[in-house]
Formats: C-alpha cells, sequence, structure tokens
C-alpha cells in the first residue's frame, strides 16, 4: 500500500469513527459505547474481510495506527462535538464517500493479494465498505443504510468492477486504483447532489385496497 493511499486509509477510519460516534451520542450512550460503535464503524468491515479471506491476523492488529485514529477520533468527539447537526451537513457525507472509495479499493487489493478472483475481489471490497455501516446501524437498531435505496453498495461495486477490470486490461495498479476511486467517489456523490438512487421494491398491500 502505497503511504497516500495509507494516510486516506486512516482518514477513511476516522471519518467512520465520527460516523460511529455520532450515532452512539444520538442514543445517549456512556464513552465505552462510542467507543465501541466507533470502533466497528470504522474497522468492521476490514474485520470481516480479512476473516473470510484467512487474513490474520487482522490489519489493525498488526497496525495499532488504526486503533489510535479511532479513540482518538471517538474521545475528540465526545469533548469537542456538543451539536451533531454540525457534523451531519454536505460536507461530511462528501468526506464519507472518500472514505467509502478508499475502502473499496482497498478492499479489493487485499483480495487479489490473497489470490482471489475478481468477483470475490469486488465482495470484499464492497464488504470492506459497508459491513461497518451495517453494524452500526444494527447495533442502533435502524435500518442499514445499504438496504435502503441510497447508492451506497452500489458505488463499492461499481468501484470494484471498475478497478479489477482495469487491472485485466493492463493498467498499472496506481492507474486502475485511481479510475476506480474516482468512479466510486462520483457515483456516491451523484447520490448525495443529485438524489440519484436505485428503484424501491415495493409489494402491494392488500388492505389498501
Amino acid at each position: 500500500m502505497s503511504d497516500f493511499i495509507y494516510v486516506l486509509d486512516i482518514f477513511g477510519t476516522m471519518v467512520f469513527a465520527i460516523s460511529g460516534a455520532l450515532a452512539a451520542g444520538r442514543l445517549r450512550m456512556d464513552p465505552f459505547g462510542v467507543l465501541v460503535l466507533a470502533g466497528v464503524t470504522a474497522v468492521g468491515g476490514g474485520t470481516v474481510r480479512d476473516a473470510i479471506l484467512g487474513a490474520t491476523p487482522v490489519f489493525w492488529i498488526t497496525d495499532t495506527n488504526y486503533i489510535w485514529a479511532v479513540m482518538l477520533t471517538a474521545v475528540a468527539v465526545m469533548l469537542l462535538v456538543r451539536c451533531p447537526r454540525r457534523l451531519s451537513g454536505r460536507w461530511f457525507q462528501v468526506a464519507d464517500a472518500l472514505g467509502l472509495a478508499v475502502f473499496t479499493i482497498i478492499g479489493a487489493q487485499k483480495a487479489l493479494l490473497f489470490g482471489a478472483s475478481p468477483m470475490i475481489a469486488v465482495m470484499m471490497g464492497t464488504m470492506t465498505g459497508v459491513v461497518g455501516g451495517v453494524i452500526r446501524d444494527v447495533l442502533c437498531r435502524e435500518v442499514p443504510l445499504v438496504l435502503r435505496t441510497e447508492i451506497y453498495a452500489t458505488a463499492c461495486i461499481v468501484g470494484g468492477i471498475l478497478y479489477t477490470g482495469a487491472l485485466a486490461l493492463g493498467m498499472t495498479a496506481v492507474l486502475a486504483a485511481s479510475l476506480a476511486m474516482l468512479g466510486t467517489l462520483a457515483l456516491r456523490l451523484a447520490g448525495i447532489f443529485w438524489g440519484l438512487s436505485l428503484p424501491a421494491f415495493a409489494l402491494d398491500n392488500p388492505k389498501s385496497r
């Protein structure tokens, strides 16, 4: 992993940790609850990915910078954020989208390094990007974001396909990663700013007839 991607990965970890900490704050959890929710949101996807791939010990055990990033972020949120709405604007969504794009490509890269097929790499990239948020939402008793109509997991899937496809066409790893991150980011931002979403699957309610 290049130094630039590593820095972006730590940044994405912190952004996802903020998301978890804010969710804990809205539910009035104690400091331990804030740390737990920040942690599972930030590293949950990568942990499940590594466990499935057999990449043990998982990444945050071999590199404790991720744990420090989560803990410092959670503490900063508890000390500095008194009005969560200030962090729920578009700028935070953009930062989250960037973290999502980075996590997706890192997950796909790691899967390929472990000899996985392109299809599995796409799945692992998507899992890295979204599973932490799924765990957060389940713990908060909410419908996970990836199960709603928002463009979120779809952006990860497209990014993973772009990455593995670019590598198959002979592009360098750096160029393939850049193209895939831009594609993931662009699709997620389209959902944020233009309301692009998937159609909902809705069954008719007989009682409404």
